[in-house]
């Protein structure tokens, strides 16, 4: 892990509640007069900065949420906790959509392949990546992003914006930039944000970067004046009505059998989820799946805080685990070999990691094996809500607070 990394973002769940206590003052008043202002990477004091700890549940929402609360009404501090719950509503939306997920991974590579072909587009994307569009304030956040693994959530829209309306490359591609370097990379927030500003989410509205907007909220430090494109049309694409499906049922556990404990980057907080039932534990492992993001080179930076979140994680099992590579039969290898029967892990997602334990089922199937889940209250009780836009889930936030806090 390097220094920088070590120094700034120390990959641990004692880190996460450090800053969670820190930042709990500010969730009320400041939070709501401070979180649209990006004043650099060095005076991120108007926001909490926890996203990557959430990320990995190295804290939970409800966590988060109960910090909130314990010191503001929820009035005061209904901006921090509707954007909790905007991860907990990308989460579900998507849980019920997976189609999404699919069509964006496979429409990356045929960008990808796009880009490849034609000189200018990749090219374009080349600058674009590198920051060197000549467009101040995005090749700065294109630099920030790089070095430090995080944008402003501003920043983050405005940088989409004209990614797609200004330099008019594929929002996939924006998409897939983000996640290779984002710490706090999320195949839904992710994916589902750069949908929002490109007007594919919510049928005919974009968000469109306005200079006037990111010179107020970036306090001077970037004008781009004209260089950015005027009332930008939305993005059309075609396709069938994503109407939600059922939400998934995870395999339950069988406390009769020898069992395993897996972790992944999805879940670093295992010991807190709903209490398993009293298991014959065999052994822990970790998979780590960061460079299953996408199909072009992953940061490793993101590299690093997945595998700090995931030692950590197993070191409050006071367990010494299997680092497994990341293939089907190692998984297949490690499980056989403790001895046990079924593979128990926290529930995962829609994204690469579900991806990934979606090709080892067969595998695991033909050896005997059992892979079950423990899906957390927060999820089962919240995502069924996410049905349409998240105005209306907002609704739901205080009743949902008292079924859960």
């Amino acid at each position: 892990m390097s220094s920088q990394l070590q120094t700034k973002w120390p990959a641990t769940r004692a880190e996460g509640l450090r800053r969670l206590d820190a930042f709990a003052p500010k969730m009320g008043a400041v939070y709501k007069a401070q979180r649209n202002y990006d004043l650099g990477p060095e005076n991120r004091g108007g926001v909490s900065v926890l996203s990557p700890y959430l990320r990995r549940r190295l804290i939970t929402e409800e966590e988060a949420v109960a910090a909130a609360l314990s010191r503001h009404s929820f009035a005061a501090a209904e901006k921090f906790v509707q954007e909790v719950f905007w991860r907990t509503y990308w989460k579900g939306w998507l849980e019920m959509r997976p189609q999404v997920w699919r069509e964006y991974r496979v429409g990356v590579e045929r960008d990808r392949a796009r880009a490849d072909r034609y000189g200018d587009l990749g090219a374009a994307l080349v600058a674009a990546e590198q920051g060197e569009t000549g467009i101040d304030c995005f090749d700065a956040w294109a630099r920030e992003l790089a070095e430090t693994g995080y944008l402003h959530n501003h920043a983050r829209m405005w940088f989409a914006s004209i990614w797609i309306f200004t330099l008019d490359l594929p929002w996939r591609l924006g998409a897939d930039f983000f996640l290779r370097r984002l710490l706090d990379g999320d195949a839904a927030s992710n994916t589902l944000s750069w949908r929002w500003v490109a007007g594919l989410h919510t049928k005919g509205k974009n968000y469109a970067a306005r200079a006037s907007n990111i010179k107020k909220y970036t306090e001077g430090r970037f004008d781009p004046g004209y260089a950015l494109t005027p009332n930008p049309s939305p993005l059309v694409e075609d396709g069938p009505a994503l109407s939600p499906t059922p939400l998934r049922s995870p395999e339950p556990l069988d406390p009769s059998q020898p069992s395993v404990l897996l972790l992944t980057e999805e879940d670093c907080s295992a010991e807190n989820i709903d209490a398993f039932p009293a298991l014959d534990w065999r052994a822990i492992g970790v998979l780590p799946l960061a460079n299953e993001r996408s199909q072009a080179a992953v940061s490793a930076k993101v590299a690093d805080f997945d595998r700090g979140a995931l030692t950590d994680a197993a070191d409050r099992w006071s367990a010494e685990p299997k680092w497994i590579e990341p293939t089907p039969e190692a998984l297949v290898a490690w499980v056989e070999g403790s001895g046990a029967r079924q593979i128990v892990t926290p529930f995962t997602p829609v994204g690469w990691v579900r991806d990934w334990l979606d090709r080892a089922r067969s595998d695991l199937a033909e050896a005997g094996v059992v892979l079950a889940e423990q899906q957390r209250r927060w999820d089962r009780t919240s995502w069924p809500y996410a049905t349409a836009g998240y105005f209306k889930f907002k609704t739901r936030i205080p009743s949902l607070i008292g079924k859960l806090l």
